[in-house]
């Protein structure tokens, strides 16, 4: 065991810090979306996170084009003194038309049911499908992993369904089962490649994720 664990190369898959999109807008390659004070707070704490990360060390930091991956990845990388690399296909998936279309309206369309049923046949208009998604997600993965040496960790910032599609592949989970998986703002997932295959060792670990900060101006008064 002792043998194995010093030739694992370790992922660290990131999802961003929250921002005013989440959960309302299909946010996609949209330009401009920033994290908010909480994503802000969420980022901060991620970084105090990874930096007293005991073992193994993490010697690279990669992320996907958008604002709101590189805004996360930037404590992180002040923290441990590591410049960022930006990598596409670690970028949101292609959504085409639905970009920036409000979740609400999206879920009455016949297309919103297959891509929660029956992803793998899925093509988002004009955009990519999820298959194609899990292709270029796993092969950055492991064009990053063959940069490591064993006993090595990099940190890889990206977004929730690139993150579950990838988390899929390594579990040997079927695509059609990917949305079973949550994969929280600023979560940290971890697998780890041995020559012998992929471990899993941790999903959506959120420990370091401070609760969202209170409204005074709502809260009662006394």
């Amino acid at each position: 065991m002792s043998t194995e664990k010093q030739q694992i190369k370790t992922i660290f898959l990131v999802r961003h810090a929250t921002n005013d999109w989440v959960g309302k807008r299909l946010a996609g390659w949209t330009p401009g979306v920033h994290l908010n004070a909480e994503g802000q707070r969420q980022a901060e704490a991620l970084a105090e996170r990874l930096a007293r990360w005991p073992h193994p060390p993490i010697v690279a930091l990669y992320s996907s084009p958008l604002e709101r991956a590189r805004e996360t990845a930037q404590p992180v990388a002040e923290r441990l003194g590591l410049d960022v690399h930006i990598v596409e296909d670690l970028g949101e998936v292609r959504y085409g038309t639905w970009t920036g279309g409000e979740i609400e309206t999206l879920k009455n369309e016949e297309l919103w049911r297959v891509v929660q049923t029956w992803p793998s046949a899925a093509r988002f208009p004009e955009g990519e499908s999820v298959r194609d998604v899990q292709c270029r997600a796993v092969s950055a993965v492991e064009t990053i992993a063959e940069r490591l040496e064993p006993g090595q960790a990099a940190v890889l910032f990206s977004h929730s369904d690139v993150i579950r599609v990838v988390v899929a592949h390594y579990l040997g989970v079927h695509l059609d089962l990917y949305q079973r998986l949550v994969i929280s703002p600023a979560s940290i997932t971890a697998i780890g490649l041995t020559p012998h295959g992929p471990r899993v060792l941790c999903v959506n670990d959120t420990a370091h994720v401070p609760p969202p900060a209170q409204d005074d101006s709502s809260a009662d008064k006394t």
